[in-house]
């Protein structure tokens, strides 16, 4: 394989600019991330899709903000505009756990190293460079930028804050994937049109002063939300606003958003159709070197790099619209899915590389199995305002086979230089299931449990029911138990059928919105009954345009305005999470002593009997990682592109 040279990779400091030849850049992006060129990394995505518009482009990752902020000004002024994104992952996320505790470590830094990257990263950088470059546009983009775009609670500050265009200073926001937004604004750049009057791209979001016009767009209706000021004084007004925020996010054809803050509005146009089959395609076809930029060889590998480097991005977009998740509200509700011959040619680009052995870690996306799923009938896609098209059922308009997925993954295997394709994005299971998925072909569901049990499988299958309680998942937007229990069979048969030893491995959360007590004793009863002695679980972490975050901060459910319980306190949260552990000898007192209180001696009988049944005395526990305070949280688990826990979600 050809070996890479230094201007393989977008340029990062001026030596780098000299080799390309170039005397001035049109653009230069900051990121919270190390820059890893790939695809599954957004900075990189957006770099190499300005530079595929003949842009002369350059990257500062992790600039430095506790010296004289040379890093800001090194490569000098932009032609067009400085782009900022705070990273893969929200800032706040990547540097604090769900107890609010600093991390150890940072998954998109070398050898992963903490410090590289400060609180609110887009707000820190926008604001540096407004102040050095007044004259300069800044534009925003990434998960934190698209999340904190409107009025949002902020866990770690335990305040709701404004929109980010409000605390970064920025020009613009685009929100969501950036590729079709960013070629608007170039193209119209090119042409001369100034940045102040880049006002009718759809995706992008800015704040005009009250004195100013608003631009008329005959074809957009408008929406008006609760300004700023009425959210902080009435918590209900404020989950009134986050039903409109949402279905306007996932509808094909959405009203354009007005929020007043401070003195000035907020103006929040509509996103883009979802990305054709012939558009996803060319952003993942860009030359990508697929690797960390050469300056990292001696700091030590990147984590989230090691975790993907052999992965394959097959679709973008989740239709599962989970309440404690803001995949949809970044990604979307509409599955944009690449072709096959796509995948396949970087399957091929990954299997010449020369460190490949063999294996794929994981074709996959932010749901293994929604790849080619999509509406019926379009029309009815088109005047659908439902956040999720599996719940509380599954959309009878909804193509569910499974089909392209198995032929997917028998080609990418049937390449000479692949010897086995993991699946390491988790898997819909309640898709599979038959009795919860009515309208699909039950012989079809069986054929690709079966093909990834035999075939794409390392000796344990992740899925994600979440939990056992009913109320609380039909909060979460999550299918009922009892279909976890289905897939269970189902698997186990297959297991027998091929003579497998492959184990099941359920992820749960803990003190999600209208989880009590009880509900979580009922959980380890339940799963302990099952057999399982669980593993993957994590406690519920606000994050910022989530419904289940809503209801945290406000106590309303945005969507009905019931007042809905949510465990706050450390005391409360603690004691929901301890009952994952209740064959831990420490907790059996405390477990029975808390459920003798709540009246639940059957309880007790099931899970911290005085005589342990013979069964359970006989297995020696696992050791078990208690991930309440190093998980990730969900809004950035469904695909392993974002970081190693990613695994754990779905």
């Amino acid at each position: 394989m050809q070996m890479n040279k230094l201007s393989d990779w977008l340029p990062t400091t001026n030596k780098e600019v000299k080799i390309r030849g170039w005397e001035e850049l049109d653009v230069i992006l900051f990121s919270g991330d190390a820059y890893v060129d790939h695809p599954s990394f957004g900075p990189a995505v957006i770099g190499r899709i300005l530079e595929s518009y003949g842009l002369k482009v350059a990257i500062v990752p992790q600039p430095s903000v506790n010296d004289d902020l040379q890093d800001f000004t090194k490569l000098g002024t932009p032609k067009l505009f400085f782009g900022v994104t705070g990273g893969c992952m929200d800032p706040m996320v990547s540097n604090y756990t769900a107890s609010k505790k600093r991390r150890d470590k940072d998954a998109y830094t070398p050898n992963g190293d903490k410090g590289f990257r400060p609180d609110y990263a887009t707000s820190v950088y926008s604001k540096i460079l407004k102040d050095k470059f007044p004259d300069v546009p800044v534009l925003i983009g990434g998960i934190e930028a698209s999340l904190r775009r409107v009025t949002h609670y902020d866990y770690w500050s335990d305040k709701l804050l404004p929109t980010i265009l409000e605390t970064s200073k920025a020009d613009m926001l685009v929100y969501g994937m950036g590729e079709q937004p960013l070629r608007e604004v170039v193209k119209l750049l090119q042409k001369g049109v100034p940045f102040s009057s880049l006002r009718t791209i759809k995706q992008t979001a800015f704040l005009v002063h009250k004195d100013e016009t608003i631009p008329k767009n005959k074809n957009w209706d408008d929406v008006e939300i609760e300004s700023h000021e009425v959210c902080l004084k009435d918590k209900k007004k404020f989950a009134s606003n986050f039903k409109i925020i949402e279905q306007e996010s996932n509808k094909l054809k959405a009203r354009r958003i007005f929020q007043g803050v401070n003195n000035k509005t907020l103006v929040i146009n509509p996103p883009y159709p979802t990305m054709t089959e012939k558009e996803i395609d060319a952003s993942f076809d860009l030359p990508y070197t697929r690797l960390p930029h050469p300056k990292y060889n001696k700091r030590g590998p990147i984590p989230a790099f090691e975790m993907i480097k052999t992965s394959i991005n097959i679709h973008r977009g989740c239709f599962g619209g989970c309440s404690f998740c803001t995949i949809s509200a970044h990604q979307g509700k509409f599955i944009a899915s690449r072709s096959e011959e796509s995948i396949l040619r970087e399957v091929d680009k990954v299997a010449s590389m020369p460190d490949f052995k063999g294996y794929l870690s994981d074709i996959g996306g932010p749901s293994a199995n929604m790849y080619k799923m999509k509406g019926k009938v379009q029309s009815i896609c088109d005047k659908c305002v439902a956040p999720s098209c599996i719940s509380p059922v599954i959309c009878s308009n909804l193509d569910t086979s499974h089909k392209p997925l198995t032929k997917l993954y028998q080609a990418v295997d049937s390449h000479p230089k692949i010897k086995k394709s993991f699946i390491g994005s988790g898997i819909r299971h309640d898709m599979l299931v038959p009795e919860f998925n009515k309208n699909a072909d039950p012989k079809e569901l069986d054929d690709y449990t079966e093909e990834v049990m035999t075939k794409h499988v390392s000796g344990r299958l992740k899925v994600a029911p979440e939990h056992t309680s009913d109320p609380v998942l039909k909060l979460m937007r999550k299918p009922s138990f009892q279909y976890f229990h289905k897939f269970k069979e189902r698997f186990d048969k297959i297991n027998i059928k091929k003579k497998l030893k492959l184990q099941l491995i359920p992820y749960f959360i803990s003190n999600h919105p209208a989880c009590e007590v009880e509900d979580m004793a009922n959980l380890a009863a339940e799963t302990k009954e099952m057999g399982f002695q669980l593993e993957q679980v994590q406690g519920f972490t606000p994050t910022p345009m989530t419904v289940a975050t809503v209801i945290y901060y406000s106590g309303y459910h945005p969507y009905t305005l019931k007042p809905t319980k949510t465990p706050k306190t450390k005391k409360e949260k603690d004691e929901q999470h301890r009952f994952f552990f209740w064959y831990k000898k420490d907790n059996k007192g405390w477990i029975r002593k808390t459920l003798n209180k709540l009246g639940r001696k059957d309880l007790v009988e099931a899970l911290v009997p005085e005589e342990e049944n013979n069964s359970w005395k006989s297995i020696k526990p696992k050791k078990v990682k208690n991930t309440f305070d190093n998980a990730i949280p969900a809004h950035h688990s469904r695909s392993k592109k974002k970081h190693k826990s990613r695994k754990k979600r779905r």
